[in-house]
């Protein structure tokens, strides 16, 4: 799995996992989701997030680096 597909995978299960707590817990579990968009969108803007930080050194690719055999 590279990055990029990491980022968007960890931002998916992160606003579900807001949703479903705001829905059987507190409804201020929805700052997360805002936190988590306003991260997806910055990353959109400037190709950086934490995310991406720890999922390369947890051995992920990047999506343009081919394969090393």
């Amino acid at each position: 799995m590279t990055v990029e597909r990491g980022v968007r995978l960890m931002g998916g299960v992160m606003v579900l996992l807001s949703l479903a707590l705001a829905h059987f817990h507190s409804l201020y579990w929805l700052w997360l989701t805002a936190f988590v968009s306003l991260n997806l969108l910055q990353s959109a803007f400037t190709n950086w997030c934490p995310a991406m930080s720890i999922l390369r050194v947890m051995g992920f690719r990047d999506a343009n680096c081919s394969p090393t055999i």
